[in-house]
């Protein structure tokens, strides 16, 4: 490996907690790491880091590089894991060439891109002009702190992304994004008596990054489950509560049911369910082959959702739209338009929260997506809240900064690297805003399976990755 020092961070950085929102310890860690080799650093409100490291001899003169990454990972683990975010290190195994984290999110997304900065910032004998390398935060939940940058914070005109995750691509255009919220109102009612509780859970699928692996017709956890439900209304069951997916960037692997059932309609309940697994096995088995399904009893002390919400809430998830919406006209095979259904869950104060989360090259189509799923949810009743999104980032194919890493790509390895637009998101869109004169690329080692448990980082990848960066500092 020429990248043991990468690795060497990036392992600190597995034990340091850093879900979106809670990246103070990461945070200081960074500012600890530039104390103790005296560079300049600086930390906005909301806990973006900048740290400065001075040119090169004889590169005096060449212009400064933006290094940039976020400190902040998607947290997610498989059903019935008791791993705790907020304190357990990243347990991970070297397998076949591969980083990989089983149990939950590596992280390498975008913590590989946060330690290759760091391994520059460390290593004297790399050839560079002045560095600024930027770590924001909270870039998983609404590129929040991209969004927060001020002017002045970077002086740098030129910035690298280190987030993309296919190594021998170079980004320089991708998808804004949105969310859009529904949120359902509901009257507890009291069970029936002698009704009998079950929980139904669908777990196993492979979910995946929204807006990589949206195209991949991977299993949505939500609309699954309401498809059971809406089967499942004719023989006179409750709905007492519901919770599938998590984060609204991952599509969702799966969830839980708890239905309330009348005794003389409960064999056929469980009959429905297993007839409905055994479809989904059939429809999912070439990308979902590990699904798994479950009905028990259960205790349950709580009334059920009232009938006449559950309905409208059930038809909503099953008519809301998940998946690709649009492909490109303009770059062939590149998706232009799609949503993700993310979530269902009740919440406190009689309250059920459907998460949804729009992308498009083309902040028209996104905007009018948004406006699509904020109808379904309007016509089934629920309050709609969207967020303010964030911007795609348009292409440019004369970009200087590209023709630099193209040639290097090439110097290094003989043939042409790809360069592309993607359907995720990525800070760019934002910096262009701020920066509009900002020369901006964006490339990364391979990695895959990113926000979803068995997320892993391609070491061979990380090398090529490592070698390219570091010639286009030499040579930029």
């Amino acid at each position: 490996m020429n990248t043991e020092k990468v690795l060497n961070f990036f392992r600190e950085i597995t034990c340091i907690p850093r879900e979106s929102g809670h990246e103070e310890k990461i945070v200081a860690y960074l500012q600890q790491f530039a104390k103790k080799r005296g560079l300049e650093c600086k930390t906005d409100k909301i806990g973006n880091v900048m740290i400065a490291k001075p040119a090169s001899k004889g590169y005096e003169k060449r212009p400064t590089i933006v290094l940039q990454g976020h400190t902040d990972m998607v947290c997610e683990k498989t059903a019935g894991s008791t791993f705790d975010f907020s304190k357990d290190p990243i347990q991970y195994v070297i397998e076949d060439g591969w980083m990989v984290a089983h149990d939950t999110t590596l992280g390498a997304d975008n913590g590989i891109g946060v330690a290759t900065a760091l391994a520059i910032l460390d290593d004297d004998t790399v050839v560079h002009p002045r560095i600024e390398c930027l770590f924001t935060v909270s870039e998983e939940t609404g590129l929040d702190g991209a969004r927060a940058v001020k002017k002045g914070f970077i002086t740098g005109k030129t910035l690298i992304n280190l987030d993309d995750e296919d190594e021998g691509y170079f980004c320089i255009g991708c998808a804004g994004g949105m969310d859009t919220v529904g949120t359902f109102s509901y009257r507890e009612r009291r069970l029936r008596p002698r009704a009998l509780i079950r929980k139904f859970t669908i777990a196993g699928g492979l979910g995946g990054h929204s807006g990589d692996d949206i195209d991949k017709n991977r299993i949505n956890g939500v609309q699954q489950l309401a498809r059971f439900i809406v089967e499942a209304l004719p023989l006179d069951v409750d709905l007492c509560t519901i919770e599938a997916g998590n984060k609204r960037n991952a599509i969702a692997r799966g969830g839980e049911v708890v239905l309330a059932v009348p005794p003389r309609n409960e064999k056929k309940l469980m009959d429905l369910f297993a007839d409905f697994s055994d479809r989904l096995r059939h429809e999912y088995a070439v990308t979902d082959p590990g699904l798994v399904f479950s009905a028990e009893p259960v205790v349950w002390e709580k009334g059920a959702i009232d009938r006449g919400t559950a309905v409208r809430l059930i038809r909503a998830l099953i008519a809301l739209p998940h998946g690709v919406v649009a492909m490109s006209a303009d770059i062939p095979g590149l998706i232009e338009t799609s949503t993700n259904l993310a979530s269902v869950k009740v919440e406190e104060g009689h309250k059920i929260r459907v998460g949804t989360m729009q992308r498009s090259a083309v902040d028209s189509q996104r905007v009018f997506l948004a406006q699509r799923v904020a109808a379904v949810f309007g016509l089934a009743g629920a309050k709609v809240k969207h967020s303010d999104g964030y911007p795609g980032w348009k292409p440019n194919v004369h970009s200087p900064i590209k023709e630099v890493c193209v040639a290097s790509y090439k110097r290094l390895f003989g043939h042409e690297p790809v360069v592309r637009a993607i359907h995720a998101g990525l800070e760019c869109g934002l910096f262009t805003e701020k920066f509009p004169d900002m020369d901006m690329i964006a490339f990364g080692p391979t990695l895959q399976g990113v926000h979803a448990p068995g997320e892993r980082l391609d070491l061979a990848s990380l090398d090529r990755f490592y070698a390219v960066l570091l010639d286009v500092l030499k040579n930029v």
